[in-house]
């Protein structure tokens, strides 16, 4: 298993590094662009702090890229075939959430991802991070209360929903056990 919030943390905090160095930018640019902080990415970049889910999203919508290209890039990993152990994990150091990886190349549009979210957890993603792809999910256990846009779903197992367009969304575990879902999103 390769949790990227482990050992792999210092190389997400190179990665973000390097994705900001390669286009040019200072701090100070990135952070317009994503609305994160200086302060905040310096640490990032530094190791100094783990960067939660909405801001790992803010970030990879300011370099053109899905969180789980962000995530892939600080992994390099981009092969064919992905063994359950060797697909990436990233947790979220704020709520728990658990983000794995299941299908992503950078020659394919598609991606997909499991996420658990544990009892009690929310997570709320920007509007900027659903700006460039499509996205569909489907609850495979527990239940889910999904916000978007002031619209709310309750979803259970086996319930699937298509993303609107995009809108700030919140993900809300309010079961005593955890929520496993997949999204599957295609870049647009």
């Amino acid at each position: 298993m390769n949790i990227i919030s482990d050992d792999p943390e210092a190389r997400l905090a190179r990665r973000i590094r390097l994705e900001r160095e390669a286009r040019g930018w200072s701090l100070a640019d990135l952070a317009r662009a994503s609305e994160v902080s200086k302060a905040a990415i310096s640490k990032i970049e530094r190791g100094e702090v783990s960067p939660t889910a909405g801001v790992l999203l803010r970030l990879a919508t300011a370099f053109g890229l899905t969180l789980a290209g962000l995530l892939l890039r600080a992994e390099g990993d981009s092969s064919r075939l992905a063994r359950l152990e060797d697909q990436p994990l990233w947790r979220d150091p704020e709520t728990g959430y658990l983000r794995r990886q299941i299908f992503h190349r950078p020659d394919h549009p598609l991606e997909m991802v499991e996420t658990t979210l544990p009892p009690g957890a929310r997570v709320v993603l920007p509007a900027s991070s659903h700006v460039r792809i499509r996205q569909i999910l489907r609850v495979v256990s527990g239940r889910l209360s999904l916000t978007e846009g002031g619209e709310t779903h309750d979803l259970g197992p086996g319930d699937r929903l298509a993303f609107g367009a995009p809108a700030e969304t919140t993900f809300h575990n309010a079961a005593a056990e955890p929520c496993v879902y997949l999204v599957i999103l295609v870049r647009s």
